[in-house]
């Protein structure tokens, strides 16, 4: 289990930076202003609106911000502005030595998957969640969420159980993120460590050949024999390319599963879906998968 940042406080100061792709002001002027709205300061980085081909900036430039937030002592969050590309060719530019003295909360999800594995290695939690650009489309549910979690209050949540689901009950280290993200960061140094977590895993717009590809890749590699529960978050507009794929995605996951004898849940309500519910990677969860129901509980941290 990692290091939790210290939980925020009305009058904190956030950051908001874009590490991968270029977004409109216009999201983090809107984000701004409800971020404002729940007692912060908001901080946004010089290029946090630049754009460079498909990046937010110059290489350079993303990693600059990202190290302004992260080495300045009065910044307790870090929020991404949005995912798409570019967290990869900065994450290892950056000196995390700051950082650790003082951990600070790093916000995002899909492309940020990068830095929570980062951070993973490094033994400091961070905020699967809802990033400036979705925060005018995630449910309201999704975004107090984000709210109750930075500000210590963490909450349970529920959603109704899948016929596709293995019951059982499942308790460990939550981790993982977007499943291309870590398919592509298989074998780099930062690579989460998979032994006795529970993984969790969402996806756009992939094609079903292809999450079929990656999930034998983690059978066949040992990373489904190593893992104590899989949760599978929203798997948006998932595509059958040229020919029809025989298989649904439940089916696919399932089947490379059902080996190893795990709990496995699916429509976990967070990914690139309106709901997006805030979840703490490198924290413990208890998983309670049911026949009509499914509860994931977050294990309240010792003050």
């Amino acid at each position: 289990m990692c290091r939790l940042p210290n939980f925020l406080k009305q009058g904190d100061t956030v950051a908001i930076v874009s590490p991968s792709g270029p977004i409109n002001k216009s999201y983090i002027d809107s984000a701004t202003a409800i971020l404002k709205s729940w007692g912060l300061t908001v901080l946004v980085g010089t290029h946090a609106c630049s754009s460079y081909g498909v990046f937010a900036g110059t290489d350079e430039q993303r990693a600059a911000d990202f190290q302004e937030a992260l080495d300045n002592p009065n910044v307790r969050a870090v929020f991404c502005s949005r995912g798409g590309y570019g967290a990869i060719r900065i994450v290892e530019q950056l000196d995390y030595s700051k950082f650790l003295q003082s951990p600070k909360w790093i916000v995002g999800f899909s492309d940020i998957t990068v830095f929570h594995a980062k951070l993973a290695s490094l033994g400091v939690a961070s905020l699967h969640a809802a990033m400036p650009k979705n925060f005018g489309t995630v449910s309201k549910e999704s975004l107090e969420s984000l709210h109750s979690t930075l500000f210590g209050t963490l909450q349970s949540i529920s959603w109704q159980s899948s016929p596709f689901n293995i019951n059982g009950t499942v308790r460990g280290t939550l981790i993982g993120g977007n499943l291309s993200l870590l398919y592509s960061m298989r074998g780099v140094p930062f690579e989460y460590t998979y032994s006795n977590a529970l993984l969790f895993f969402e996806d756009l717009q992939e094609y079903l050949y292809h999450i079929d590809r990656i999930m034998q890749n983690f059978k066949y590699s040992g990373l489904l024999s190593n893992i104590q529960g899989l949760l599978v978050g929203g798997m948006t507009g998932m595509k059958h390319g040229v020919d029809q794929y025989n298989a649904s995605i439940e089916t696919i996951i399932r089947d490379a599963v059902a080996p190893y004898s795990i709990p496995l849940c699916f429509n976990v309500p967070s990914g690139h879906d309106s709901e997006n519910m805030a979840l703490i990677l490198g924290h413990e969860y208890e998983c309670i998968i049911e026949t009509q129901s499914v509860l994931l509980h977050p294990i309240q941290p010792t003050i």
